[in-house]
């Protein structure tokens, strides 16, 4: 008889982590969730939903809480971490003295570190060392997954064998994951996008039209491809899923944080007004001050997230930021 499926945990009950791991025990694999929260933990292993992230999905008979950390990472072969960017350190320290030392990790946390502009495949190794590592990105919508809507996502490790492990233990008939190697591309779409989003959010809460939101997804997306390519991406990736399809996303569909925040704010409300009506972290708020420090650092030009930076950080006006868009030098579209 051949062995089962190994377990899997998932660190982080948020939406995202629950909705992972959602999936994996919906595609037959034994999946363990642990959070923080031991009284949300409580909540989900009495009513076997996440009452606060996705009331309306029911945990598959594969899916178990564990509320002890040593307990839900002692028989993990593979270690799936979802929390914010601004927790991911923190939690990778914790978890270390865990790990068993074959443990494979892999993290769907998005962003620049924020003290130290590092991506999150860089903070893993600071903290966890050498051993296999991946990302998860691409345009997806927790409740969505949840719900078992097709989707589509990307892998990138540069252990393939990993990558394809994943790829195949998350996909399933309403599910498809793509492998590739750019872990440095991946992130950076990631980490960009939430700030272009606000940027959308703001243009569309201030009545603007269509024409303005397609502006800003399309010289938003060479921002984030200026930047990636200098910090060592592969220029295709800017295409993919990871990338243009979830700038896409974030930009246009208002289950996105970032861009109800942005839409907020062009509507008059001030920034604290705009995230306390959001009631969940907005990533691109701290993403815009670590994305606008790297940028400096690499000497790369990007205009709109500078703008969006303005406004969350500097009180400037939301339309004293798009005329400072509009009135810039006239230049060529491929610079």
């Amino acid at each position: 008889m051949s062995p089962g499926p190994e377990p899997t945990a998932v660190i982080g009950a948020g939406s995202w982590g629950t909705a992972l791991a959602i999936q994996l025990a919906r595609e037959g694999h034994p999946t363990c969730l642990w959070g923080r929260d031991a009284e949300q933990l409580r909540s989900m292993q009495h009513a076997r939903r996440n009452l606060r992230y996705l009331p309306g999905t029911h945990f598959p008979a594969l899916l178990g809480i564990e509320p002890d950390l040593g307990v839900a990472l002692a028989s993990a072969r593979d270690v799936l971490v979802a929390v914010p960017s601004q927790s991911f350190r923190a939690t990778l320290a914790f978890m270390r003295q865990h790990l068993n030392p074959a443990a494979r990790v892999a993290w769907a946390t998005k962003g620049f570190e924020i003290d130290t502009g590092l991506l999150p495949h860089q903070v893993a190794h600071q903290v966890l060392g050498d051993r296999p590592g991946a990302v998860l990105s691409g345009p997806t919508f927790a409740a969505e997954v949840g719900a078992a809507l097709p989707t589509a996502m990307t892998i990138a490790s540069l252990d393939e064998d990993f990558a394809a492990d994943l790829a195949r233990n998350l996909s399933g008939p309403g599910f498809r994951a793509y492998t590739q190697t750019d872990i440095v591309g991946v992130e950076v779409g990631g980490a960009v996008k939430n700030v272009i989003a606000i940027g959308s959010g703001i243009a569309d809460g201030m009545g603007f039209g269509a024409n303005t939101r397609v502006a800003l997804i399309t010289r938003g997306l060479a921002e984030m491809m200026r930047l990636g390519l200098k910090l060592g991406a592969t220029r295709h990736t800017f295409m993919g899923l990871a990338c243009l399809g979830d700038l896409v996303l974030s930009c246009t569909d208002d289950q996105s944080r970032n861009r109800r925040f942005g839409m907020a704010l062009g509507r008059g409300a001030t920034v604290g007004e705009a995230a306390q009506g959001i009631d969940q972290v907005v990533e691109g708020h701290l993403a815009a001050r670590a994305v606008r420090e790297v940028a400096a650092t690499a000497a790369v030009d990007m205009p709109i997230c500078r703008e969006v930076y303005g406004v969350l950080y500097e009180a400037k006006p939301v339309r004293s930021a798009v005329q400072a868009l509009m009135g810039r030098e006239v230049r060529s579209e491929t610079e």
